[in-house]
C-alpha cells in the first residue's frame, strides 16, 4: 500500500502531557479498560460520527426500531516508522451498504468489489433463486402438486379398502375354523387349517405387492414433480458452498512477523473447524491487518458501540466493549503473535484466606462466597469454593456443591456433606421449592416498584460466556423484583429468580426489554467497577433430615 493511502487512514494524534507515557504492552483484546490515548482517539471518531452522514440508520434517539441497527467501531493507536503517533479507525461489517469510507481502514477482503468473484457468484445465485421461485409459484407446479396429493389420497384409500377386505376374509376363515373344528376329524381339520393359512399368506403377499407398487408409482410421480426443482436447489447449494469456500480462502491475515494465515487455516484448529459467518469482518482484525501491512506498531486499542442496541443483546450507545471471542479470538491469537500483550485479567481472582461459614450442621452448610471467586474450578483457575470445601471436609461424600454463583457474584452457596443430602436438595431446586433472594444495586432508576421480567436466554455462541435474549432457541427465564430504594440515580433492588439461567439477573437488569439498568460493576453487560454489586442474600429450603423450614440470610457488603 502506498504512503499516500497510508496517510489517508493514519490520523495523527498530538501527544500532550496527559499522554507522555506510551503503554509498553498492547491491551489484552478480550478484557481491558481502554487507555487514555485510545479513549481520546475514540472521542475524535465519535465526534466525526455525530457530524457525518454515512447513509446508515443507527437508530440514535429512536423509540421504534424500524430498519435501525447500531454498529461496533474501533480505533487502534499506532506508531509509524518515523515515530509519529496516530490512530486508525474501523467499523464492523458494512457501513451504509459500503465497505469503503474515507478515513476508515479497508476490509481484509472486499466481497463488494464490482468485478470480483463474489459479485459474479451472487448474480448466479440470484438467477437460480428467481428460477426456483418461478417454478414454485407457477400454476403448472401447483397443478402437479395437487395431482400428486390426490394420487396419494386415492392410493391410501385403495390400501385401506384392501385391508378391510382382508379383515372380512380373516373373519370368514375364523368362522370356518370354528364351524368345522368339532364336526370333522383331526386330520381333516389340520388340512383345512393349512389351506386357510395358505390363503391368508397369499392375501398378505398381495397387500405387500400392492403397497410396493403404489410406493413405486408415488416415487416416480414425486421425481417427475420435483426433479427439476431439486436439481436447481442442489446446484444452488453447491454454488453457495463453493462461493463461501472461495471467500474463506481470500481472507488471509498477517501478524507482526508478516506471517500469513487464511481464515480456513485459522479456524481448522478450533472446535468450530469452519469459520462462522462474518468472521474477519469485525473492526479489530481490520485494524491490525492495516497496521501490519503498513509497518505501523500497535500501541493500544478501543472498540465502542454506536447506536441502537440489537433486540437480542445488551449494547449501549458510546460504551466500550472488548473484541468478541467466537469470531475474533482465533484470528487475533494468530495476528497478535509476537506482540507483547498484557496478562489476561480474567485469570486473576480475589485472594481468599478463610471461608465465612454462615450456617453449619452435620448434614450441610452455607458459605458466603466472596466476589470474584470461583464456585467450581475453571480451565486455568483451580482455587474455588468446591476445592476449599474438599480440603476442609475430607470425609464428606457426594457432589457437595448443590448450586453455583457467577464468579463476580457474592453470597450464599449451599453445600451438602453427603450424596443423599445433595440429591434431596437438588430435587428441591428442580421442583423450584428453593427460594433465593438477591440484593443488587442498579446503575439507573427503575420506576416500577415491583414486577416480573420474562426474557428467554441462551448463550451467545459468538461471544461466550455472554448470554442473549432469544425467543426461538432460548430457555425460559423468569425473575421477580422489588425496588428497595433510589439514591444518587441508582436503584437498590431485590431479585427473586424463579428460574436459574446463567447470567439471568445480569441480563434481565441490563437488557432494554428488561429493566434497562445494568447492575453496578457489571463488566459484561454494563460498566466495570470495583466489584459487581450483586449478592445472594437469602435462601429458603426444607432441611433434608430435620424437615425444618430453613431461612438463612447473609448481608451484602455494599
Amino acid at each position: 500500500m502506498s504512503d499516500k493511502e497510508n496517510q489517508f487512514c493514519f490520523l495523527p494524534l498530538v501527544l500532550t502531557a496527559d499522554f507522555s507515557h506510551l503503554p509498553k504492552k498492547l491491551d489484552y483484546p478480550f478484557y481491558y479498560d481502554p487507555k487514555p490515548l485510545a479513549v481520546e482517539a475514540a472521542k475524535r471518531l465519535q465526534a466525526r460520527l455525530e457530524k457525518e452522514d454515512f447513509k446508515h440508520n443507527f437508530g440514535i434517539g429512536q423509540t421504534e426500531r424500524g430498519n435501525a441497527i447500531g454498529k461496533m467501531f474501533g480505533v487502534l493507536v499506532v506508531e509509524s516508522r518515523t515515530g509519529e503517533i496516530g490512530y486508525l479507525a474501523a467499523f464492523s461489517g458494512k457501513l451504509g451498504d459500503k465497505n469503503h469510507h474515507e478515513g476508515f481502514v479497508p476490509p481484509v477482503f472486499d466481497i463488494l468489489e464490482e468485478d470480483g468473484f463474489f459479485k459474479k457468484g451472487e448474480l448466479e445465485l440470484n438467477a437460480l433463486n428467481r428460477k426456483i421461485e418461478s417454478i414454485e409459484n407457477s400454476s403448472q407446479f401447483a397443478k402437479a402438486i395437487q395431482f400428486l396429493e390426490q394420487f396419494k389420497k386415492e392410493s391410501e384409500e385403495k390400501v385401506n379398502q384392501f385391508k378391510s377386505f382382508l379383515k372380512s376374509e380373516k373373519q370368514k376363515r375364523d368362522e370356518t375354523r370354528l364351524k368345522n373344528k368339532e364336526v370333522v376329524s383331526e386330520l381333516e381339520f389340520k388340512n383345512l387349517n393349512e389351506k386357510l393359512n395358505a390363503v391368508s399368506i397369499s392375501q398378505q403377499l398381495k397387500l405387500k405387492k400392492l403397497k410396493k407398487l403404489i410406493a413405486q408409482e408415488i416415487s416416480e410421480l414425486e421425481d417427475k414433480t420435483y426433479s427439476e426443482l431439486q436439481n436447481l436447489k442442489e446446484i444452488r447449494a453447491n454454488k453457495s458452498a463453493q462461493l463461501q469456500q472461495a471467500i474463506f480462502n481470500e481472507y488471509t491475515f498477517l501478524n507482526s512477523n508478516k506471517q500469513n494465515k487464511s481464515l480456513l487455516e485459522i479456524f481448522s484448529k478450533t472446535v468450530f473447524k469452519v469459520p462462522p459467518a462474518g468472521a474477519g469482518e469485525c473492526a479489530a482484525p481490520k485494524l491490525f491487518q492495516y497496521a501490519f501491512l503498513n509497518d505501523l506498531k500497535p500501541i493500544c486499542m478501543a472498540e465502542f458501540w454506536w447506536g441502537m442496541s440489537p433486540d437480542s443483546e445488551v449494547r449501549v450507545h458510546k460504551q466500550f466493549y472488548p473484541a468478541c471471542r467466537g469470531k475474533c479470538e482465533p484470528i487475533l491469537d494468530h495476528m497478535l503473535g509476537g506482540i507483547e500483550i498484557e496478562d489476561n485479567p480474567m485469570l486473576k481472582q480475589a485472594e481468599v484466606t478463610d471461608l465465612e461459614i454462615v450456617f453449619e450442621d452435620e448434614w450441610l452448610l452455607l458459605v458466603n462466597k466472596p466476589t470474584e471467586f470461583l464456585s467450581v474450578p475453571g480451565k486455568e483457575l483451580k482455587d474455588s469454593i468446591l476445592e476449599r470445601i474438599k480440603i476442609k471436609y475430607p470425609n464428606a461424600t457426594g457432589p457437595l456443591l448443590v448450586h453455583r454463583l457467577d464468579m463476580s457474584t457474592s453470597g450464599l452457596l449451599l453445600v451438602a456433606k453427603s450424596e443423599d443430602v445433595y440429591k434431596n436438595l437438588q430435587n428441591q431446586f428442580i421442583q423450584r421449592k428453593v427460594k433465593k433472594t438477591y440484593i443488587a444495586l442498579l446503575d439507573g432508576i427503575v420506576n416500577e416498584k415491583e414486577g416480573t421480567i420474562n426474557l428467554p436466554l441462551r448463550v451467545d455462541l459468538e461471544d461466550r460466556p455472554k448470554q442473549m435474549v432469544c425467543y426461538e432457541h432460548g430457555k425460559n427465564a423468569l425473575t421477580k423484583y422489588k425496588v428497595l430504594g433510589i439514591k444518587d440515580k441508582k436503584t437498590r433492588i431485590e431479585f427473586y429468580p424463579i428460574t436459574g439461567r446463567t447470567h439471568q439477573l445480569r441480563v434481565h437488569a441490563a437488557h432494554h426489554m428488561g429493566l434497562n439498568c445494568p447492575i453496578v460493576g457489571d463488566d459484561l453487560y454494563g460498566t466495570k467497577a470495583q466489584r459487581l454489586h450483586l449478592h445472594a442474600a437469602q435462601i429458603e429450603f426444607t432441611h433434608p433430615e430435620t424437615k425444618e423450614k430453613m431461612v438463612v440470610g447473609c448481608k451484602a457488603q455494599f
